[in-house]
């Protein structure tokens, strides 16, 4: 691969989610991603639906990635991971607090070899703090967070996203991170620690609520599809049993909202006459805009709201989008050629540049399949060494 990151080398540790989501950010960039996993392979191969056998969340999120499968749990193991983490740029990982430094991983050992060397850390709850040797995974880093109190309707339990959300804003965030240092190391030539948690990420996304409630006292809570203290901003029926979300905050946007609507009095409604009023008397809004939507077929009101220059969409199940012209046009929906699965379609790159573009050229593959390529070409190991090292069980060969 090219790309923005053509020669930066990445190792990959760690599993699940986080670590593997950062991962394939920097390799869909053209870095030279090395994956470590152990050989009975990272947990996530275990999740999500599977086709003959194979993950097909793998299939995606292990993409363009060079795949090592090594026992950590040796010796052996970890002497071959200090060696790929003396000729990287970053290490990744998402281990618990500390059990890198009882490997002889740590920062500390890891830089003596390599000064310049990036270690992005990925954890619940940070590497230091009261709650840094929890157990921490995106779920319940979100309760901790705040988060997932927000998130539902205000008469059912709280609720949850069906994605692992917080583990890939974490990832995103330790990826920026990981960029920060790069870019300061060609100044310093000194590498550094990204210290990304999983609920400091999640906690972020809560910012208007924080202010709020340390001058108001006002607490938070779930507001099924509305956006408190934004009107109108939420989701309204249609006449054959859809819902549409329309999104009118700004004078201009509501003006035109009105138009489509035949209600100018709703413009002279004090109630109504600018954002701040509106968003004081959602409750009335909200219930004017319903009652014009009820009259409708879904279909017609998204046409006449867009064409009007209101933003307005119905909600899309994955059949609307693997059909959408927009996914197509923009290149979200990529189909790879896999010799097992026969193709397989992954989402596309994010975000796009206008001249080095990423890319995705291959579908993540099974356990080890580049392991003796990796041993060979990258740490010029021997065939009898290699052997050996499979012999013993230190590494797995998928062949």
């Amino acid at each position: 691969m090219s790309g923005p990151l053509d020669g930066i080398k990445v190792l990959e540790l760690g599993s699940t989610v986080a670590a593997p989501f950062c991962g394939r950010l920097f390799a869909d960039f053209g870095a030279e991603v090395i994956k470590v996993e152990p050989p009975t392979g990272d947990t996530v191969r275990t999740m999500g639906r599977r086709y003959e056998g194979r993950s097909l969340y793998a299939a995606s999120i292990f993409r363009n990635k060079r795949l090592l499968a090594l026992d950590l749990g040796k010796e052996s193991g970890r002497d071959l991971v200090r060696r790929l983490a003396a000729r990287s740029d970053i290490v990744i990982e998402n281990f618990r607090p500390g059990r890198m430094e009882q490997w002889g991983l740590g920062y500390d050992s890891l830089s003596a070899d390599n000064p310049g060397l990036i270690l992005v850390r990925i954890s619940g709850y940070g590497q230091d703090g009261p709650y840094h040797e929890r157990a921490g995974y995106g779920a319940t880093c979100e309760a901790v967070s705040g988060l997932r109190e927000l998130t539902g309707d205000p008469d059912r339990p709280p609720a949850r996203v069906n994605v692992s959300l917080t583990d890939e804003v974490a990832a995103i965030y330790a990826a920026f991170g990981a960029m920060m240092a790069l870019h300061e190391r060609g100044r310093s030539g000194r590498g550094q620690v990204i210290d990304a948690a999983l609920y400091e990420a999640a906690f972020s996304l809560i910012e208007p609520h924080v202010p709020a409630y340390a001058k108001l006292g006002e607490v938070p809570t779930r507001a099924g599809p509305h956006l408190p203290g934004s009107a109108p901003n939420s989701l309204y029926p249609s006449s054959d049993g859809g819902w549409i979300q329309i999104t009118a905050v700004s004078q201009g946007t509501f003006q035109r909202l009105v138009e489509q609507m035949d209600q100018p009095d709703l413009l002279e409604d004090e109630r109504f006459k600018t954002p701040v009023s509106r968003a004081e008397n959602s409750e009335a809004i909200d219930r004017a805009i319903a009652d014009w939507t009820s009259t409708l077929p879904l279909r017609d009101l998204e046409t006449r709201l867009i064409e009007a220059g209101v933003p307005a969409a119905r909600i899309y199940k994955l059949p609307d989008i693997m059909a959408d012209p927009h996914f197509l046009a923009r290149d979200m929906l990529v189909e790879l050629a896999d010799p097992e699965l026969g193709s397989v379609t992954v989402p596309g790159v994010v975000p796009k540049l206008s001249r080095t573009k990423g890319e995705v050229v291959a579908p993540g593959r099974p356990v080890g399949a580049d392991t003796v390529a990796i041993l060979d070409q990258v740490l010029g190991l021997s065939e009898s060494e290699i052997a050996s090292l499979i012999s013993d069980g230190t590494v797995k060969d998928a062949g």
